[in-house]
């Protein structure tokens, strides 16, 4: 798609998301519109002030689409080795992991959107750490973090908040 203007470019991607099953990456969107990935970061900058919902997950951008289903919220703790168990029990549960939550005590709450939706999910998510060498938000806090979850009715965040109890990482009052 050369020879297009940058606003052109700018709804394209707007509607190459909308159209996507799943997130998309910067680095596909700029293949598929000939330009830098740069490029795309900067569209979607743009597109996002003019009040696009996109998310950055870390597999691409996502569109939001008014989710269906309930979100809750989960405090948790456990050691930085234990995140695939963790993620797995919500996932294996029927529940969707949007993001993590930590509060850091310079910064205020600093949320990292996940999107992880299946084991398959979990292990690319766990490869792209393991990739960059970076650390889980938790260790900021001693493994203290929320987790909004997205479940598609109650019973099934009953479901997911027992498996996290059973795996003892959901956070005791």
């Amino acid at each position: 798609m050369t020879g297009i203007s940058a606003q052109e470019r700018r709804r394209a991607v707007a509607r190459a998301l909308e159209e996507a099953d799943g997130p998309v990456s910067a680095t596909a969107l700029a293949e598929r519109f000939s330009v830098s990935r740069q490029i795309i970061v900067g569209d979607v900058a743009l597109l996002r002030a003019g009040g696009a919902d996109i998310a950055a997950t870390p597999r691409g951008y996502l569109l939001g689409r008014g989710s269906s289903g309930i979100e809750r919220r989960v405090a948790c703790v456990h050691a930085p080795g234990d995140m695939e168990r963790e993620l797995n029990a919500i996932v294996d549960a029927g529940g969707e992991v949007v993001d993590v939550i930590v509060e850091h005590p310079v910064y205020g709450q600093l949320t990292g959107l996940l999107g992880v939706r299946s084991r398959y999910d979990v292990q690319e998510f766990l490869t792209r750490v393991e990739a960059h060498g970076a650390r889980p938000l938790s260790d900021l806090t001693g493994g203290i973090h929320l987790h909004t979850i997205r479940c598609p009715d109650e019973k099934t965040f009953q479901r997911v908040e027992r498996s996290l109890q059973n795996e003892n990482i959901l956070l005791k009052m």
